[in-house]
């Protein structure tokens, strides 16, 4: 292989490709029995903040006879110095071509990374058509939220792991652990073994059918190791935190410790996936959140901890959690993301040391308590008004808000009602502080998303979501009101990819030839090679994005159960039409959402009527 050293003076940021990082794992590459490469498709910056890759990484290289090693997207100039070359894609570890490992293993979080992957794949020499790769090449596996859609990626991913990752990743090893798998068994053979395992999915082994209008008549298995239904992997208790975590030699997204404190969320947002996908519920243990911290202070150096939850302000006593951890830790900065808009996370967040008072960011989603109700957000405008008061009464100079437009229902009074809004929190910060507050607000447009209450609803046209944009633009007048979108035509590449089926497997087989890559870097996003793509591919992109499903029709999902019922998310989607609230299963009674069927705790708390 051409040298490294060779090229890396020609490329912006050459600490993305030297590897050689404080913990780091090297391993004897000829005593390991097992080689997997463990990928985040896209730049490393953005890949070394995931948290799904650590957890994998600690875990494989805790195996005696397995040997894991990680892999990003090179940016465009280092891509270009490495096809000039010849040079495959290698990784940080060991600098080895990718080709050679026994597993390569994707962590899809986002749509919008498709064609990293089929370029990654090129780049290492491997296929990017499963068909057309035997034994001789890599096993290569996906995972995460967008692995609970995996059809638009079925022609290129070898097996998709649904749900939680580790057990079915130790589960998926055991398979190479025979000499005879590793390399030898025909790949038709190790697949059939692979689809018996839980929660594990081949695309190869199901065939779809299509109705003359084009939505789908059936999707079957094809061998009797295939499942009707591939059933979400929960782990029942979090595993132990990474303590000794890749330290990166430049600046990442999330420059910090991070310890995931809880997983799942129980408020039950209807737009929001993670909220279902990553349900129930499940609680660290505060002591082991404690000393978790103080083996990421010795071991990494790090001064700034992150507690990682989808609602950080819902972990049972995180008053107590973030006294103990500033005692124990004065020296440490934490970071609080994701808190529920009230009082109290503003009097946690006041109880940091100064250092640690980075900003307020709430999420209202949107700006009328119609609206609100309609998608479950359990936040009134006296709730926001009373914790923007708090804020600017702690000391705080300004908030950042999230909000969402083309929600389902929405009106034009509606988006308004953002700015009005908005305007009232000002007005509240004015008052206590005697000059404006800087308020920073993100308008992020709704994508329907599979698993959802949502899923069957159509996403807004790209006229009328200009307009309301327009229309934001022209209320917030204020020079201290900061706003940012996203463009709805990336929003609705978004929606496409999302909700689409394996028949687009030709179009992002066709952007990538094309030359997409990085699509989720507006910069590089090249809308027209999509739009040819999708023409030679006899493809509306409008009927995946644009069309509202009818609650019977059969979905490109509805093989994967994610432990959440239909009925329950048909339930809140016709409670969303009428506006309607669906308790927290914390402080409420059980919801009955589905994961009753799967986890005893679940059920127990149902049978004896308890909150859930």
């Amino acid at each position: 292989m051409t040298s490294l050293d060779s090229i890396l003076y020609e490329v912006a940021k050459p600490a993305r490709y030297t590897g050689g990082e404080w913990n780091s794992i090297v391993k004897g590459w000829d005593k390991m029995p097992i080689k997997a490469a463990l990928s985040f498709p896209d730049v490393y910056e953005i890949g070394m903040s995931n948290m799904a890759l650590p957890i994998l990484y600690d875990l494989l290289n805790c195996q005696p006879d397995v040997l894991a090693e990680r892999v990003y997207a090179p940016w465009p100039d280092m891509e270009a110095a490495m096809r000039k070359k010849g040079m495959p894609l290698f990784s940080l570890e060991s600098k080895r071509p990718i080709k050679d490992f026994d597993i390569l293993g994707f962590s899809l979080g986002y749509e919008l990374t498709y064609t990293n992957v089929l370029n990654m794949l090129d780049l290492a020499h491997i296929p990017v058509l499963s068909a057309e790769r035997d034994e001789s090449y890599p096993l290569v596996i996906a995972g995460g939220t967008c692995a609970l859609n995996p059809e638009p990626m079925a022609d290129f991913i070898d097996v998709f792991l649904i749900g939680d990752g580790e057990e079915i990743i130790l589960e998926l090893i055991d398979a190479f652990r025979e000499p005879s798998t590793i390399r030898k068994m025909p790949r038709a053979q190790l697949l059939r073994r692979l689809a018996a395992i839980p929660g594990c999915y081949v695309p190869a082994f199901y065939k779809v059918s299509y109705r003359s209008d084009g939505m789908i008549g059936s999707i079957s298995p094809t061998i009797a190791e295939a499942k009707p239904s591939i059933t979400r992997r929960i782990v029942a208790k979090l595993p132990p935190p990474v303590i000794n975590p890749v330290v990166p030699f430049l600046e990442t997204v999330h420059d910090r410790g991070a310890i995931e404190i809880q997983r799942g969320c129980s408020h039950g947002c209807r737009f929001c996936q993670a909220g279902i996908i990553y349900r129930p519920l499940r609680v660290r243990p505060q002591e082991e959140i404690i000393d978790a911290a103080g083996e990421l202070v010795s071991n990494c150096g790090y001064n700034e901890l992150s507690l990682v939850s989808l609602s950080t302000s819902d972990y049972p006593d995180i008053n107590g959690l973030v006294l103990q951890l500033t005692q124990r830790y004065p020296d440490l900065s934490l970071s609080l993301p994701s808190l529920h808009i009230d009082n109290s996370s503003v009097a946690l967040m006041s109880s940091l040391p100064r250092r640690s008072k980075t900003g307020l960011t709430f999420a209202p989603e949107a700006g009328s308590e119609r609206m609100r109700l309609n998608i479950n957000k359990d936040v009134t405008e006296e709730t926001l008004l009373e914790t923007a008061a708090a804020a600017f009464g702690k000391g705080w100079n300004g908030l950042k808000l999230y909000f969402l437009i083309g929600l389902p229902d929405e009106s034009t009074a509606d988006v308004e009602d953002i700015v009005k809004l908005t305007d009232k929190v000002r007005a509240v910060g004015i008052k206590i502080r005697g000059r404006p507050p800087i308020i920073r607000i993100t308008i992020s447009t709704f994508v329907p998303k599979p698993h959802t209450p949502f899923q069957w609803v159509a996403q807004e046209s790209e006229a009328a979501l200009n307009a309301k944009q327009e229309l934001l633009r022209q209320g917030f007048r204020h020079k201290d009101v900061k706003i940012s979108w996203q463009t709805p035509n990336i929003s609705r590449l978004e929606a496409v990819m999302s909700r689409g089926d394996r028949r687009l497997g030709k179009a992002i087989l066709g952007a990538w030839r094309m030359g997409s890559c990085f699509d989720s870097w507006s910069e590089h996003l090249k809308l027209e090679n999509w739009q040819k793509s999708f023409e030679a591919a006899g493809i509306e992109p409008d009927f995946y994005a644009k069309r509202s499903r009818q609650l019977d029709e059969i979905l490109p999902w509805s093989h994967i159960d994610s432990g959440v019922s239909a009925a329950f998310l048909k339930r809140e989607y016709q409670r969303s039409l009428t506006g309607k609230a669906t308790g927290d299963c914390r402080t409420a009674t059980c919801n009955v959402c589905g994961l009753e069927r799967l986890q005893p705790v679940c059920r127990e708390k149902l049978e004896r009527g308890l909150p859930g």
